[in-house]
């Protein structure tokens, strides 16, 4: 196995970890609220523009993440199967420090993410910021 080099390695974990998720008794639902069954390409194009800047730090990616999960109906064990599916997926094709530091940075996301949606529903009359 080798590490994260290429956007085709990243083109590869990303749709393979899609295709699990689709597939997720507890999370295909949740994705479903946002993408039609036959209209991934769309999201999954924003996931490579999104990871090609994150691990290669090449400009590209131009969004607001936060904002498109903070109405959905999560909670921590939504978050922590999305962890442990991409740690499960990324590990089966890769290794290396660009993979670690994926990894470590989904959890961050994750960590995040979860800690913003609870403040926001806990806040009603708080105003999600970007």
């Amino acid at each position: 196995m080798h590490d994260i080099e290429t956007i085709e390695d990243i083109k590869l974990f990303v749709d393979t970890f899609y295709e699990k998720i689709q597939n997720d008794e507890l999370l295909a639902p949740v994705f479903a609220m946002r993408i039609e069954p036959d209209n991934w390409q769309p999201h999954l194009d924003k996931m490579y523009s999104f990871w090609k800047t994150v691990l290669f730090h090449e400009s590209g990616y131009k969004g607001s993440p936060f904002m498109k999960h903070s109405d959905l109906p999560v909670y921590p064990k939504h978050f922590d199967q999305w962890v442990a599916l991409f740690n499960e997926n990324i590990d089966a094709h890769f290794e290396g420090e660009r993979t670690e530091d994926a990894k470590r940075r989904v959890k961050s996301m994750a960590d995040l993410f979860m800690a913003k949606i609870e403040y926001y529903r806990n806040n009603p009359q708080a105003k999600p910021i970007v």
